[in-house]
């Protein structure tokens, strides 16, 4: 297995491991510390919304991983591809900077490493 090929299975396993978290808030589990800003244990109805939004945003983010690692077809094209995959390597950069100054100690804690990961991986993706 190539190291862009592991590093797509990589991200993909995060995302969906963070997609059945959303899900759990979306459910009313009181894990809401972890997630927004950690004011809530239970998410309100407008959170949960966006809770839905991002388990369909990580679909998306998956793809562009897998398509980079050629285990899909490309977005558009190529190019095109690799554009989004440096755009998501600076996105999770930025959301290991925003998760590591939350007033959430248990945002914090668990999601800053797992932004740093996927930012790590996305910059092996886009580097290759």
């Amino acid at each position: 297995m190539s190291i862009d090929e592991l590093s797509a299975v990589l991200t993909c396993l995060i995302l969906a491991g963070l997609a059945v978290f959303q899900g759990a808030l979306i459910a009313r589990a009181p894990l809401g510390r972890m997630a927004w800003g950690g004011q809530h244990n239970v998410l309100p109805p407008r959170l949960r919304i966006a809770s839905a939004a991002s388990i369909a945003t990580y679909g998306l983010f998956a793809y562009v991983a897998l398509a980079k690692a050629n285990f899909a077809p490309s977005l558009i094209n190529e190019s095109f591809t690799a554009v989004l995959t440096w755009v998501l390597t600076a996105y999770f950069t930025l959301g290991v900077v925003l998760n590591g100054v939350s007033r959430s100690k248990s945002e914090r804690i668990v999601m800053t490493p797992l932004a740093f990961i996927l930012a790590a991986l996305y910059l092996t993706l886009a580097m290759h």
